[in-house]
């Protein structure tokens, strides 16, 4: 019986705190986590990519290929509700994202579309060969420092 009790008593103390950290967020946690997070995904299959066109690691056909074409994929993800306004660096801690992004969405869209073209570019190249793969790594690097170069806030 008292088992019992020190169980529900330990539950009831992880769901307050559950409740309580829910309650003292921020209003942009979840979005910053969310747009992070993505980007995280892209530099883990970039890192595998690069590694590769590097020489870092070995050439492996099928593993640039699942790289690319998760990388593809995560592009042609609707990130709409990643970015909302003064979700900034100069509004919150814990981003990087410039408060520019928000006044230069036509320039932000052109970017990523010429991301996505980019990683669909690598995709079909990154399982034809070391040297396709490592044509392909120019323009996806542009694509994505073209973005960062100017909407994201230096280390």
């Amino acid at each position: 019986m008292i088992r019992k009790t020190s169980i529900a008593a330990a539950g009831l103390a992880v769901a307050a705190t559950a409740v309580f950290a829910a309650g003292h967020a921020g209003p942009f946690d979840s979005a910053i986590t969310a747009r992070k997070s993505h980007m995280q995904l892209y530099a883990h299959n970039l890192g595998i990519l690069g590694g590769m066109a590097k020489g870092a690691l070995d050439y492996d056909a099928a593993a640039a290929s699942a790289a690319a074409t998760n990388l593809a994929a995560l592009t042609t993800l609707n990130q709409a509700t990643y970015w909302p306004p003064s979700s900034d660096a100069m509004s919150v801690d814990n981003t990087r994202a410039l408060p520019n992004i928000w006044e230069n969405f036509p320039d932000v869209s052109a970017k990523g579309g010429a991301l996505v073209q980019a990683a669909a570019a690598m995709a079909g190249a990154a399982g034809n060969g070391l040297g396709d793969l490592q044509a392909a790594m120019g323009p996806l690097g542009a694509a994505c420092g073209a973005c960062h170069k100017t909407y994201r806030e230096p280390k």
